[in-house]
């Protein structure tokens, strides 16, 4: 009998504990700054699957991009360059474009 009273009692502890537990993260999660975290979080996942979906096919994804696009754009900021680095990312954008379509071409043949 003392043992299952013991256990009910510490039942009731855990309850009350996780009772607490919950209200705290409720009462964290209502906070605007939090609300609006969870907002961007959410909008940039959504963002980067999509991309990720886009650069399927080509093999890359943007966790292997962002790398890249983040020193090539540091390099640009710190030089200067800003309208030579648009025209530049264009031109080797479009001659990208143009391998793949000519690579396509070749395999369809």
């Amino acid at each position: 009998m003392q043992e299952r009273k013991a256990q009910l009692i510490r039942e009731g502890e855990f309850y009350r504990v996780a009772l607490v537990h919950a209200k705290a993260q409720v009462k964290h999660a209502a906070r605007p700054d939090v609300l609006f975290h969870s907002a961007v979080d959410h909008a940039t996942w959504a963002v980067r699957s999509r991309v990720d979906s886009l650069l399927k096919p080509t093999g890359a994804s943007l966790a292997t991009l962002a790398p890249i696009v983040v020193t090539a754009v540091r390099i640009f900021r710190n030089r200067r360059m800003g309208i030579a680095g648009i025209a530049s990312a264009v031109a080797v954008a479009g001659f990208g474009w143009y391998m793949q379509q000519r690579r396509l071409k070749q395999a369809t043949f």
